[in-house]
C-alpha cells in the first residue's frame, strides 16, 4: 500500500493505495522518530504526503521509487531541495550496501510494502541486515500477524522463523481499509522491525534457513519425516526435541538448535 495522498489513479500493477488519514500519518511519523542526521530512506513514497514529514525530521532524505509518472511528480517538487535524493529503481533492485557506504551511517527504512513484494523485500534487505538500523513498513496486517506471532499460533510460520535471528519485531498500529483511496480489500499494519547488532549464537548456523525451510516445507510432516535428510529421529531427540513434533511448535531457538546438529553431522 503506499503511504501517500493522492486525487489521481492508483496503479493496481503497483498495489497502490492512498492513504489520506492525517491522524494515521502523525502517528506513523511520531512512532518512527527519525532524528536529524539519520540515513532515512523512504521505498514507494508515492505523492509525498509522508515524505515531507520525513525530510523535515532527518534533514536529508533519499526515496526509492518505481512507479516512474510519481517519480517525476517528486522530482518537480523537490527540485530546488538538494537533501532530497530521488532513486527512480525497484527496490527489490536496490543495492542496499551502497547507500550506506554513501551515507556513511546504517540506514533507516521506512515504506509500505504491497503484498506482492513484502516477503521477497524483506528477505532481499536482511541480506544486507549489517547496515540496516531499523525498518518502519506498512504491511497487510496478515503479513505482521505472521512476523509477530507465537509458537503453535495460527500465523506462526517460516517468516517468523527466518526472521527471529536479524531482527526484533513489534506491532505498531493497525490502519483500516477505510484509510486508504481506493479502499483496499485487506487491513493493514505498520511494525517496526530493529535489526540486531548480530545473530545471536542459535541463529548463526549455515544451515539455519534450509533446516527451517525444510521444517515448514510439507507443515502436516513430523519433524523427524520433514528433516530426515539432516538428522535422524534419535538425534533430534537428543536434543530434547520431539521428533513427533511438527514445524508450527517449535521456537527459533530450537530451529536453531537443529540446524546446529545437522551443520555438525554433514560437516
Amino acid at each position: 500500500m503506499r503511504l501517500s495522498v493522492s486525487h489521481g489513479r492508483a496503479r493496481k500493477r503497483f498495489g497502490q493505495h492512498f492513504l489520506h488519514d492525517p491522524a494515521v500519518i502523525a502517528r506513523i511519523v511520531a512512532a518512527i522518530n527519525l532524528q536529524p542526521g539519520d540515513a532515512a530512506i523512504e521505498i514507494g513514497p508515492g505523492r509525498g504526503a509522508l515524505t515531507q514529514r520525513l525530510l523535515e525530521a532527518a534533514g536529508r532524505l533519499e526515496v526509492i521509487e518505481i512507479d516512474r509518472d510519481l517519480a517525476a511528480l517528486l522530482r518537480t517538487r523537490y527540485a530546488g531541495e538538494p537533501q532530497f535524493v530521488l532513486h527512480e529503481a525497484d527496490a527489490l533492485e536496490v543495492d542496499w550496501r551502497a547507500l550506506a557506504e554513501a551515507r556513511g551511517a546504517r540506514l533507516r527504512l521506512i515504506g509500505n510494502l504491497p503484498y506482492n513484494i513484502s516477503t521477497p523485500l524483506l528477505f532481499r534487505v536482511l541480506q544486507a541486515a549489517d547496515v540496516i538500523l531499523d525498518m518502519h513498513f506498512m504491511l497487510q496486517r496478515e503479513v505482521v500477524d505472521r512476523i509477530v506471532a507465537a509458537p503453535g499460533t495460527k500465523a506462526y510460520g517460516r517468516l517468523t522463523v527466518m526472521l527471529a535471528p536479524r531482527v526484533a519485531a513489534a506491532r505498531l498500529l493497525d490502519v483500516g481499509p477505510g484509510a486508504f483511496h481506493p479502499v483496499p480489500k485487506v487491513a493493514s499494519s505498520v511494525v517496526r522491525l530493529a535489526v540486531l547488532d548480530a545473530p545471536p549464537e542459535w541463529g548463526r548456523s549455515p544451515l539455519y534457513a534450509e533446516v527451517v525451510t525444510a521444517a515448514f516445507g510439507q507443515r502436516r510432516k513430523t519433524l523427524r519425516n520433514a528433516l530426515s535428510r539432516y538428522l535422524t529421529a534419535a538425534q533430534i531427540g537428543a536434543l530434547g526435541i520431539d521428533p513427533g513434533l511438527r514445524a508450527e511448535t517449535l521456537t527459533p531457538i530450537q530451529f536453531g538448535a537443529l540446524a546446529q546438529a545437522a551443520a555438525a553431522v554433514l560437516h
